[in-house]
């Protein structure tokens, strides 16, 4: 079994207050979305990454995150299975996030 790449919420953090473009990928359902998400994320539920994976570069940058880390890292797994190298899991998720402190959209 592969390693699944991952970072904290506070490197994610980091990241999206130093660079524009990051592929911030939500992979939980409408309803978890539409009560508190990260700007600038894009929902994408987990059952439907496949229909989705057309639309990122295989080699490009994808960060994956869901309320609590365990199915964005399902996601990464897939993800990596098609051929995907730079999907990187947010450990903790939605959870750690504001459990940090940082801010969310609804």
């Amino acid at each position: 079994m592969s390693t699944i790449p991952s970072i904290t919420v506070e490197e994610l953090h980091s990241l999206l207050q130093n660079q524009t473009n990051v592929r911030l990928i939500d992979v939980r359902e409408p309803d978890e979305h539409a009560q508190a998400a990260i700007a600038g994320s894009i929902l994408v539920p987990l059952a439907t990454v496949p229909e989705h994976m057309d639309e990122w570069p295989k080699d490009g940058e994808l960060f994956m995150h869901c309320k609590a880390g365990g199915r964005s890292a399902r996601a990464v797994q897939f993800l990596q299975s098609q051929g995907f190298t730079k999907a990187t899991n947010i450990t903790g998720g939605m959870d750690a996030w504001t459990q940090a402190g940082y801010p969310v959209v609804s």
